[in-house]
Order: structure tokens, then sequence, then C-alpha cells
């Protein structure tokens, strides 16, 4: 069974959440006036990736028709991971051949050796070159592991080895949410070329989960210049997710900025960006459409948008906004629509304050017309889906408390086990703890002291890039493990209402998983089918098509699909939350849960229950703000948002979005 197939568009998620991707072609040059570069939007990124595959695989055949070499540019990192997969597909059931076809690698990290597995070179052999019928001999990557004396020189060989191809006919890039393109960092100008660079902080972040801790990310790397990248005859810039929506917006529809170096590519004639919804979000046509044609004012999700929107650049409350403001910014015919400013703010105030609620498992006894969730029946089954053992008190805390407190029958289910988020340091001081146990009891026991000494071992010796044996990561499993069940035990769960899936799909051992698989979804439904809830909160980070909240997400889904005509899933709502780093806009929002204060800081103290991600924890991003603090100054956002729109004023609040399976 093809579970690719089964995977809901995240177009159709959600009620009143819809994404807006103008397909009217006629209309496309006032659709995408404020854009210097094409770009093409598309529903996911299994689209977007197919977008780019074609175009590669059209060129390659192309070539091969006039007996003509295809000289491609290769990026590297998660974005393109679906395009190769795609072309790979093409070649085994579609006949593509690569024999005619030359490619050169955009850049690597320095010093590495490139039989790592943490090399990019590894990476794009094991995503494409080891799977397709190129020429051996036609593949190129940047030296990575000469003396630094020598590099110079291998960097000029590398230019040189490119234009006696006769330069590259197609680049595909990504780009870094600070719009770094290779490892050109920000403030690398137009003229360079290949070379040797030092790494960016915030670049070696966003590669700290890869290398196992930010200490082992290499602090150099070589890269194609921006010159040699502006030489490639053709240049597709591909983009995938949310992280990148700001800095695809900076790049397409501003100006020229050295900081931004994507931007510079600007001055190329030949090139497109490809981008998701998600990457979109913030270009001019999606997420103000109404500034650069007319919109449909019947789609009430629009409207909200748009009155939000006006809100936040007029800095007024929803009812203090008059005619004018909605004429002097663009939306007058909303309001011909309409007919009042008036009748418009209090229906939209109206419909951001039933989205408030302190009963978020419904108020039993109550007139629930304007409720977000039903009031029967009054205590109900709740099963909340964590995709790491941390997500559920860092992205709902608050509500899980208020759930537990309102007398719920609350179940947690930690779908991966999360042991590539413990760093080997944090094991030791537990390997350490049961040493010095061992030693005041006196209670020796080989076969214990063999485990111990075997994991000691591995850590001591363990090399750059090496997979932790199993042994390793059954005890970072069992360390998160026991920090998300002393979490929720603070919060009043059951002890038997917690559930540790410990899904197949993450246990490669690396960072990079595996797509989800039939016995995922075999699991998640066996605890469905047990529960049986009457409602389901869940993790709603769409964005990144390989990340592990992603790929929990698609197996929560197609277990949903798959259980639907069951009785119990008649009267089964779900609520998607979303994950440390962003909250829904809430103008999609469509439940609110305030938290006190008290409630607050009870959150907190479930949070820091979660001793291996608090400090140094190895997946942090760019960000060096503790989880807890990140929770709480989203949380405090969301209330002064609705604070600032005329709300009530909270201490912070939580937001959710229903999805309504098919």
């Amino acid at each position: 069974m093809d579970l690719s197939k089964k995977l809901i568009s995240p177009n159709k998620l959600f009620a009143g959440a819809t994404y807006y991707l103008p397909v009217n072609l006629a209309h496309r040059d006032t659709l995408t006036k404020y854009e210097k570069l094409p770009t093409d939007l598309h529903n996911d990124a299994a689209d977007a990736s197919a977008d780019v595959a074609n175009e590669v695989a059209e060129l390659i055949k192309q070539k091969a028709a006039k007996g003509e070499t295809c000289v491609l540019g290769l990026a590297s990192g998660t974005t393109p991971v679906g395009l190769y997969k795609e072309l790979v597909r093409k070649h085994k059931e579609e006949g593509l051949s690569f024999k005619n076809v030359v490619t050169f690698t955009l850049d690597e990290y320095y010093k590495m050796d490139p039989e790592s597995n943490l090399s990019y070179t590894s990476f794009i052999k094991q995503n494409l070159i080891d799977h397709i019928d190129i020429n051996p001999e036609n593949v190129f990557f940047p030296a990575s592991n000469l003396p630094v004396e020598q590099m110079y020189d291998a960097c000029v060989e590398y230019e040189n080895k490119i234009a006696s191809f006769g330069g590259i006919d197609l680049q595909i890039l990504g780009i870094a949410p600070n719009g770094v393109i290779g490892f050109n960092e920000p403030g690398s100008n137009a003229n360079t070329h290949t070379r040797l660079i030092v790494l960016d902080t915030k670049t070696r972040m966003a590669s700290a989960k890869k290398f196992n801790g930010i200490s082992n990310v290499p602090r150099r790397g070589i890269t194609m210049g921006i010159e040699t990248i502006l030489g490639a005859k053709r240049i597709v810039l591909l983009a995938i997710g949310e992280h990148k929506a700001p800095i695809i917006h900076e790049t397409v529809e501003e100006e020229i900025d050295i900081d931004n170096p994507a931007s510079i590519l600007q001055h190329h004639e030949n090139i497109r960006v490809v981008v998701d919804c998600y990457a979109a979000a913030a270009l001019t046509r999606v997420k103000t459409p109404w500034l650069v044609d007319t919109c449909d004012w019947s789609d009430e999700h629009m409207v909200r948008k748009a009155v939000v929107w006006l809100c936040q650049k007029a800095q007024k409350p929803i009812l203090k906004l008059t005619d004018q403001d909605y004429n002097n910014n663009g939306l007058s015919d909303l309001i011909a629509h309409i007919g009042s400013a008036y009748n418009l703010n209090i229906r939209i105030f109206n419909e951001l304050q039933h989205t408030i609620t302190g009963w978020p498992g419904g108020k039993p006894n109550s007139d629930d017309t304007n409720r977000p969730e039903r009031k029967d029946p009054a205590k109900k089954k709740v099963m909340v889906f964590s995709p790491h053992p941390d997500d559920d008190v860092i992205s709902m805390g608050g509500t899980l408390l208020r759930l537990v407190d309102q007398g719920h029958d609350l179940h947690v289910a930690y779908e991966v086990s999360g042991n590539v988020a413990v760093s080997d340091d944090y094991v030791s001081r537990f390997m350490l703890f049961h040493e010095q146990l061992t030693e005041e009891y006196d209670g020796e026991n080989p076969k214990h002291m063999d485990y111990l000494n075997k994991i000691n071992t591995f850590i001591k010796n363990k090399k750059d890039g090496e997979l932790d044996i199993p042994e390793l990561r059954k005890i970072k499993g069992l360390i998160r493990r026991m920090e998300a069940k002393t979490a929720v035990l603070y919060a009043g769960v059951k002890p038997e209402n917690i559930h540790h899936l410990d899904l197949p799909f993450y246990e490669t051992g690396a960072v990079q998983k595996n797509p989800v698989g039939e016995a995922d979804v075999e699991i998640i439904k066996n605890l469905l089918q047990e529960v049986q809830p009457q409602q389901i909160f869940a993790a709603g980070d769409l964005s990144d098509p390989h990340g592990t909240h992603r790929v929990c997400l698609d197996a929560i889904f197609i277990a949903l699909e798959q259980l639907k005509d069951e009785e119990w899933m008649q009267n089964c709502w779900v609520w998607l939350y979303r994950g440390a780093w962003a909250e829904w806009d809430i103008d999609q929002i469509e439940m609110c849960v305030p938290i006190s204060p008290e409630e607050l800081m009870r959150k907190r103290e479930c949070i820091l229950r979660h001793g291996s991600q608090k400090e140094g924890a190895m997946f942090m991003g760019d960000d060096d703000r503790e989880f807890w603090q990140r929770a709480e100054d989203r949380n405090h956002a969301t209330a002064e948002l609705y604070n600032h729109l005329g709300m009530a004023e909270y201490e912070a609040m939580e937001a959710f979005v229903r999805y309504w399976p098919k």
C-alpha cells in the first residue's frame, strides 16, 4: 500500500483556514506585480518538488536528443530531498537516463571526510547519485579535507572544471531563513567565486541537529560563490515550509540587500522561484491578496483575515475601525460588499470573541451554540498526541492542565522516543549516577555493569557522524520517557493513561527519518480503537514534509481516514495545536484557551521536568531561549494580540484549529 497517496492536502485540512493560491493565469501579471522574481506557487511540498523535477528531466532529455551534456548544479539540505526522490522515481519508473548528465555540488563542510554520513557528498550520493545511471566520473564535489594551504588552488580547480563543461546549465538552489544560498553568508558580494568561508552562527545552529549539537558543527565550509551561481544558464530556487516565508518575501519582493545574499539573484535573467503554500505565506498575493486584485468577499475567512490585517496596520481595535480606514487601505470593495464598517466590525468581533473559551472540553449544562466545543458529553475521553516527549506540555500545557482540572479522562500518547535529542554528555551524567549508586550499595551486577561499560566505551570513542548503538539509543529513549511521565503526572494525568508508541519510522538512529509506514499507522489505530476518544489533540505542524511532526501527523490522518466509519468516530472532534516555533495566525484560530498566571507557572513546571531539553538542548535552532521561555512568550503574544483587537485582556492564551476528516 502506497501511503504517500493517502496523505491529505493541507488546503483541505481546516474549514476556516484556507490557503489562497491564485489560479487565474489571465490575472498573473496583476497578482505578481510586487514580485521581482518569477515565482510559482504549489499547494504542497510534493507538488513543488515534482514541478522542479519535471523541468530537470525535460532539460536532460532535450540535451540528450541533441547529443549534448547536461550540467546540473545540485543543492544539499532537506529542501531538495523530495526533488531527488522524484528524479530517482523518474529514472526507475519512466526510464529517465542520466548518462549525459554532469553534476557539481553547491557546497560542503570543511574539514570533512567525504565518506562521513554528515558530509554533503554522502547526502548527494545517498539521495540521488547511488540510485541513477550517471557516470561516476561525471560527479564532482568540492574538495573538503585538503590542508588549508591547498584549498585556494582546489577552489580555482573547481571553477575551471565547471568552465570546462561550458558552465552549469541548471543550478538548483535552496535558501536558508537568513537568505544564505550555498554557504554564501550575509555580506557575501556578487563577485565571489568558489571559496573557503567561515560559517555564520545561524548557519551552524541550523545544522546542530544533524551534528548532535552546535559544538560539533564545522566552523568553515566550501561554497560556489554568488558570481559562480549567477553564471548558470538557468536557476531554480526551491523553498519549502513556513519558516522560509519571511525570507522568500524579502528575496522576491524587496530590494537587493547584501545582508540577504539570495536577493542578488534578482540580477539573473533566467530564474524562477518554486514554493509550497507555506513558504509563499508572506508574499503579497497570498498574505494580502486584496492589495493586488479584487477578492471574493463571500469567503468568510478572507473577510476575517482582511479585518485582522487592517487592525494591525491601523493599530486600532476592531470596533474602532471606520469606513475611512477601510477605504484608505485598499479595502473599499469589502465595505461596498458588506454595507458599512460598523456592521462588519461587530460581526468579526463576535466571531473572534466566540473562539475564546475557558472550557476546552466543552462547558457542561450551557448553551454551546457559539462555543468552539460541544457541552456533551460533559466528561470526555481526550487523546493528546505528542510527536516528541515534550511537545504536549510546551505547546498546549495550559489546556492540558485545564482538561485534567475539569475532570476529563485525559490520555497522552508520545509518538516517538525522542532519543536523538538527548546529548551523549547528558547520558554520561546518568551513567555516572548508576556507577556511584552501585558502588554505594555494593550490589554490583556483572551483566548490568557490562551493559553500562559498553555504552561508556562507545561514547568515549564515538566518531563524528557515527550512529548510536542500540543500547545507547535505548538509554536516551528511557531518559525522555521518564521526563515525559514525570511532567504529566505532575499535571494530574493518570499513570495508566500515559502511552509511549515508539513509532518505527523514527528509529533509524539518524536525524533523517523514514517516511510514514503501515506499522506506524497500525499502532495509532490500535490505540484509538482502545481508547475511543471524543476529542483528539495533535500537533498541526504541516510545513516540513520531512520533519518528525509532519510524519507523525500524516500517520494520524491516515489512521483517522481508515477509522472514519467507526461509530465512536462520528462523535470525535480533532483539534490541532502548533509546536514550539510558531502559533496559528489569529484569523485561522477556532478555539483559544486563556491561561491564568497560576496555570502558566504550572505549565512551566511541566516543561522543566524535561531536563535533557533544558540548558544546551541539542535542537534549539537559531533561538537561544529555553523552551519554557519560548512557550510563555508565544502564549503572552497571543493574548496581547486578542487584547489589541479589543477582546478581554488575559495573561496568556493557547490556540487551536479544528481538523475536519473527510
